[in-house]
């Protein structure tokens, strides 16, 4: 009796894995439709909301950043916002916060007006340029989902993501974002110039009378179902011994002492929830159901280069995060 339980319930994540797969695929079409030259940059973002995780995006203006998210929201179903950080920018903006109101009886009471942040997907667009008070507003909700004000707790939708945006050139009059709300982000994605080929085609199908349009191809309902499965997908032993391989040794006094020396703080358990998460989605993008070890060398340079930092003699040297995760991962292969 128990044998045929079992045997039924794997049919059912079977046929709903397969459902997945096809509803993933058509997602990805519709995305690369509109934003053409970033097919990384595609996958490792919608790695990121399979997985049920935040993403900030790094790269200079004109990149198509914020066109991406807006199209992440619309193929996906998701109530999207969009917030512009400024140094005047205030918590209570991001939150909402409790006004006082007169009934028709001259009774008074407050009432919390929720800030933008109850959306599905809210767009932080450059973060870096908030204050640390009103960028930490964002650390409860990005971790417990729900927040906090005047000692009340208001929970956020479900599923809830955030995506910021980073200009990694302008530093003046820019807040470098803590290491706290840094490992916060499932993954750092940069975004780079698109090849000549894209960049014709954006000139040719950005610059007429008519512009294509983002498809609804998935419900916020959908998208939850199949955060569930990737929960649910088999990961094998070697493919998390991989996984602990790789963020381990990332730590100082861990691993080979050559590469290590050069490492001044390395990724906590944090990353290595993210990159096993991240590695079952990138799995099921690739119509697959089981990931492997290919999928951790891919994805550990967007998942630890923005939980690691070099020593000053490593930078001094000419050393980079990329160089020294690309050392790490050579060993997977």
């Amino acid at each position: 009796m128990a044998e045929a339980a079992t045997a039924s319930l794997e049919a059912a994540v079977e046929r709903t894995a397969e459902t997945a797969l096809e509803r993933i695929a058509v997602a990805r079409a519709a995305i690369e439709s509109i934003i053409f030259g970033q097919t990384q940059v595609v996958e490792e973002s919608l790695v990121t909301l399979l997985s049920g995780g935040h993403g900030l995006l790094v790269g200079v203006p004109g990149l198509a950043k914020t066109k991406l998210v807006e199209t992440l929201g619309a193929v996906l179903g998701l109530n999207s916002r969009r917030v512009q950080f400024t140094p005047d920018l205030m918590p209570a903006d991001i939150l909402g916060s409790e006004v006082l109101e007169e009934a028709s009886d001259r009774r008074r009471s407050f009432r919390f007006i929720q800030g933008p942040i109850f959306a599905q997907l809210l767009m932080a667009d450059e973060i870096n340029r908030a204050s640390p008070r009103t960028q930490s507003a964002l650390l409860q909700a990005m971790q417990e989902y729900h927040v906090t004000v005047a000692g009340e707790r208001h929970e956020l939708p479900q599923p809830f993501h955030v995506l910021a945006t980073q200009n990694p050139l302008e530093q003046e009059g820019t807040y470098p974002l803590p290491e706290a709300q840094l490992d916060r982000f499932l993954m750092q994605i940069d975004v780079g110039y698109p090849d000549r080929a894209a960049e014709k085609r954006i000139l040719i199908e950005t610059t007429g009378a008519t512009q294509a349009e983002a498809r609804h191809v998935m419900s916020a309902e959908e998208l939850m179902g199949i955060q569930r499965l990737v929960r649910r997908l088999p990961i094998g032993e070697s493919v998390i011994e991989a996984i602990l391989d790789v963020v381990r040794s990332a730590r100082p006094g861990e691993g080979d002492p050559g590469i290590t020396q050069h490492i001044a703080w390395g990724p906590g358990p944090r990353a290595a929830q993210a990159l096993m998460l991240a590695t079952r989605a990138r799995a099921l993008l690739d119509g697959r159901l089981s990931p492997s070890n290919a999928d951790v060398a891919a994805l550990a340079g967007p998942i630890l280069k923005h939980r690691m930092a070099l020593t000053f003699s490593a930078r001094a040297e000419g050393e980079t995060i990329a160089d020294i995760i690309a050392k790490l991962t050579a060993r997977l292969a």
